[in-house]
């Protein structure tokens, strides 16, 4: 990581980058935006922002499982509890005549009131609290390395789910007509985005997750007149505002991902004109 820092240092001369705990959260920005703003796509086309929403609600009680288990490692209990939580809220929808905000707003409600009374016996939960809001400050070298791991995986299968999943979210009967899994293509799709939202929900908050994979590519709609544009409009938008609001918070000493999803919304909100036009 040394080498990692000097560069840059080199090319980044500024106030803010001399502090390593701002090197590490500046890598971090780079690694999780564009993560979110390539999911992010997907999520929007498909109407799926409350089902993100109730993944980031969820980690509450992926952390309460990690701490009735014994387990050490949070990111074990998170990566295993939102995987099936998704799979799970997938197999309901599919299998239930109840519409899918209904089953996803159950799920979501039973899930953070589970983990908030396991999280607060014996007044416990003020040392969870940070989960809330996140601290990307805090990112270490090692979570950089997993986080570089997360955004190249999701890329690989990125590559091989784009058009199988853009073609459903267009026309399902169609999709299904060529030979795609539609089904299949979902679960894929929602255990990618319990992946990411896991992953970074340290660092972004529970309460935070969700704007900051919707944001982004609801703006880089605003503005998109192709698929591929649109993908590519999302991340840059989710990158710039991750950087952004990185700087903006250490000047303002305020919360890092609250700048962050500050910097989206106001880009959704100058584009928003544009998507009229």
């Amino acid at each position: 990581m040394n080498a990692i820092y000097q560069f840059m240092d080199l090319i980044l001369p500024f106030e803010w980058m001399q502090y390593t705990f701002m090197k590490n959260a500046f890598l971090a920005m780079l690694l999780i935006t564009p993560l979110f703003g390539m999911l992010g796509t997907m999520a929007v086309d498909n109407k799926m922002a409350f089902f993100s929403d109730a993944l980031g609600h969820s980690a509450l009680t992926g952390i309460a499982i990690g701490v009735l288990l014994g387990w050490q490692n949070q990111m074990a209990s998170l990566l295993i509890f939102g995987l099936l939580f998704a799979a799970l809220i997938t197999f309901v929808k599919h299998h239930s005549k109840m519409s899918a905000d209904t089953i996803i707003s159950v799920f979501s409600s039973t899930s953070i009131a589970l983990g908030l009374v396991i999280l607060s016996r014996g007044g416990s939960f003020a040392k969870y609290s940070t989960v809330l809001v996140g601290d990307i400050l805090s990112v270490t070298p090692g979570d950089l390395k997993a986080l570089l791991l997360t955004l190249i995986g999701t890329v690989v299968f990125w590559m091989f789910l784009f058009n199988p999943l853009l073609l459903t979210s267009v026309n399902a009967p169609l999709a299904q007509s060529r030979g795609i899994h539609t089904k299949a293509s979902e679960y894929a799709f929602t255990m990618l985005v319990a992946v990411a939202v896991m992953m970074s929900i340290r660092w972004v908050g529970v309460l935070l997750i969700n704007s900051l994979l919707i944001l982004p590519a609801a703006a880089g709609r605003n503005v998109a007149r192709s698929a591929a544009g649109y993908m590519r409009i999302s991340v840059l938008i989710a990158l710039l505002s991750g950087i952004v609001g990185l700087i903006a918070s250490y000047y303002l000493n305020t919360s890092a991902g609250a700048a962050v999803v500050l910097c989206s919304a106001a880009v959704y909100f100058m584009t928003l004109p544009l998507r009229r036009k």
